[in-house]
């Protein structure tokens, strides 16, 4: 069957990796007791223009497939059924617990989380008579933990090793670490130390421990459909940024190392994955402003150096900023002096509601160095063309440093559709840069023009809230006394 729909839908791909990914379970369709899901991180994902639901309406009535658009569900002759799904949060894999699937596909797995990817695969079981089995689809993404799962398929240069496209490979995940071999037998023997235990409890194969995991690579070029009827989209691809022209043009895997980052790319993966703690003596909120327009409204909730809770809003007027702030003050205990906001442009208006809040002003003259020893450096400013040159300088450091965290339930939310927070505070790194000293030696970062060059039109809402914190470790506290 499957040569025949082949030929009857090539006219409609224009996702290759969401086409193949829905044409996948087709082959076990004509099995009564086969089902599959296919996960998107959010429910949006799934509905979006073209995305799953989409293709899916083309390609699964050939096969008379009867559609169920309430839950999202597809039902085929033989009652066979395949699911979409979302994952949002963590929590969500719980509503899986003992489910049986055997086919299971995740659009774009970069998206979703390493913990996420491996509690499904322990629900990837059949007893229908169809081997399990698991398919994702994703473009390069560097700073994912996909990049990790399949290095060995990349090349020092980033790209896909031509030899090695499509071998299968076999591992057993133990913990956090990945044991891998080009055999079955190669995997036992270096995870036997472990392995003997579980093997002599349950009787079982040992190779019914492992895993098998293959990477087939592909090119924006192979996908005649989509360049025939969208050839512009080859351009708007060379219109993005040096690393996005890599990553998505070329398929490159690696990242882009500069000296002009503030924040170096391995100091700050950091910020997600130090196991120690960072001070949390105080609670502050950090807020940088937009209203209705192109910029996001964010507003983060930071005890000490972690960040641990955020707001994050597409659209919003003057009381729904005013709503979340609040709301996270009386949530975390944060008191009004220890709110500090973007006091450019629009956020001028929280001083009226939020008596005490710190106005942060992006251009104003940077502070002190509040470890100065002598009376004349107490006085005088640090050397930064303005506060935020300031503040992201010392952002920087202290991340290389290992000071700063941000926590696995902030770096696990949703940005928008398409980007983790996690994801989308490593896209906004690459675009907070040093310039060259002004005319007077101080330092400086590129304008916000530029940053948004690099990020495609967006400015950095998550780093200009990050960078905030650092208002507080300079701003002296003030020491109340009684006679």
């Amino acid at each position: 069957m499957l040569p025949i729909l082949l030929s009857a839908v090539l006219r409609l791909v224009s996702d290759g990796k969401t086409f193949s990914l829905l044409l996948d379970p087709l082959r076990d369709i004509s099995n009564p007791g086969f089902g599959g899901v296919i996960f998107r991180r959010t429910s949006p994902q799934i509905r979006s223009q073209g995305g799953l639901w989409d293709t899916s309406m083309e390609l699964y009535p050939i096969c008379k497939a009867v559609p169920k658009e309430t839950t999202l569900e597809w039902q085929f002759p033989s009652n066979a059924k395949i699911k979409f799904s979302h994952l949002e949060y963590e929590k969500n894999i719980y509503d899986w617990q003992g489910s049986q699937i055997p086919f299971i596909g995740f659009d774009e797995l970069p998206h979703f989380t390493e913990k996420m990817f491996f509690y499904l695969l322990s629900r990837n079981r059949s007893l229908c008579g169809v081997k399990p089995y698991v398919r994702a689809t994703c473009n390069p993404d560097p700073e994912s933990w996909v990049a990790k799962l399949v290095e060995w398929w990349i090349g020092d240069d980033g790209f896909p090793i031509k030899e090695r496209d499509g071998v299968i490979r076999y591992f057993i995940k133990y913990g956090d670490n990945y044991i891998w071999g080009d055999t079955y037998e190669e995997v036992k023997e270096k995870a036997w130390y472990f392995l003997e235990d579980m093997v002599l409890k349950s009787g079982l194969n040992p190779n019914d421990f492992i895993k098998s995991l293959t990477f087939i690579s592909g090119s924006i070029y192979d996908n005649k459909a989509l360049i025939n009827s969208n050839p512009e989209y080859l351009g708007n691809l060379l219109s993005q940024s040096e690393e996005d022209r890599n990553r998505l043009l070329a398929g490159n895997w690696k990242i882009i190392i500069s000296d002009k980052d503030i924040y170096n790319y391995y100091d700050f993966l950091g910020i997600f994955d130090n196991k120690y703690a960072v001070d949390n003596t105080e609670r502050y909120i950090t807020a940088d402003i937009a209203l209705k327009g192109s910029d996001k409204f964010v507003v983060g909730v930071w005890y000490g150096s972690e960040l641990v809770d955020i707001v994050i809003m597409d659209k919003s007027d003057g009381k729904q900023v005013i709503s979340a702030i609040e709301g996270l003050q009386f949530a975390h205990s944060v008191k009004n002096s220890n709110v500090c906001y973007d006091n450019d442009g629009v956020g001028g208006f929280i001083d009226g509601f939020i008596k005490g809040a710190v106005a942060f002003q992006n251009g104003g003259r940077p502070l002190p160095n509040p470890l100065a020893k002598t009376q004349i450096e107490k006085d005088t400013p640090e050397n930064y063309a303005n506060l935020k040159t300031q503040c992201y300088y010392r952002s920087g450091l202290k991340c290389s440093k290992g000071e700063l965290r941000i926590s696995e339930q902030v770096a696990n939310k949703m940005y928008d559709n398409k980007m983790t927070v996690r994801q989308r505070f490593l896209y906004e790194r690459k675009a907070i840069k040093r310039a060259n000293s002004d005319n007077d030696g101080k330092l400086q970062i590129i304008k916000k023009e530029e940053m948004k060059v690099m990020l495609s039109g967006d400015s950095p809402d998550l780093l200009d809230m990050f960078m905030m914190r650092e208002y507080f470790s300079l701003k002296p506290k003030k020491i109340l006394t009684w006679a």
